[in-house]
């Protein structure tokens, strides 16, 4: 039998698997080497579309390559742009949105997500979600980003209605080495 709580990332996916079904508008806002990209647009399905970004051109590169090899390719736009531009780019509301922070995996560790950039495209997330819809943030507080993004993102998240938004953190108390934390932030359905 398999553990449940194994890491944020893990406990993300499970909650993607639960909220995500064919035909649904999807976000990864921060595309790296393209797992997330692919694992969302294996649960849209066919008639689904999930839409990525990343500032590397080797991430989109990267990613487009492991698409293409799923055959997955077509259920996605892959943009070469910051997430904070994400309005510039999604008309459309969208049912979930996950940021996995930090730096590109066996890439350049200089070059991370910011907490400024970060905050801007979250409040522009939260105006593309769909009633129901989440938007996940997996945050990684190991380096001096991650750090000020925890803070910042925890800030701004403890300040958003309970009317409009549940907001749920999830941090591993026991694990050692600054384990990845997770912000779970579910638009409210109106009554």
């Amino acid at each position: 039998m398999r553990n449940s709580f194994i890491n944020a990332v893990e406990i993300s996916k499970g909650i993607c698997q639960s909220k995500l079904a064919n035909g649904d508008t999807a976000v990864d806002c921060t595309m790296g080497n393209g797992n997330d990209t692919a694992f969302l647009c294996s649960l849209v399905g066919e008639k689904g579309k999930v839409y990525a970004f990343d500032i590397q051109e080797e991430a989109v590169i990267s990613t487009r390559k492991r698409l293409k090899e799923l055959n997955i390719l077509e259920r996605s736009e892959l943009i070469l742009d910051g997430h904070e531009t994400i309005d510039k780019y999604i008309k459309e509301t969208v049912k979930l949105v996950i940021f996995n922070l930090g730096y590109l995996p066996k890439g350049n560790h200089s070059i991370t997500t910011k907490k400024e950039t970060t905050l801007v495209a979250l409040q522009k997330c939260l105006c593309l979600l769909e009633p129901n819809g989440i938007i996940l943030i997996i945050i990684y507080p190991g380096h001096e980003n991650g750090k000020l993004e925890k803070e910042a993102l925890e800030s701004y998240t403890a300040s958003l209605s309970q009317k409009d938004y549940n907001v749920v953190k999830i941090s591993f108390q026991n694990q050692i080495n600054f384990p990845p934390e997770l912000i779970c932030i579910e638009k409210v359905c109106p009554k």
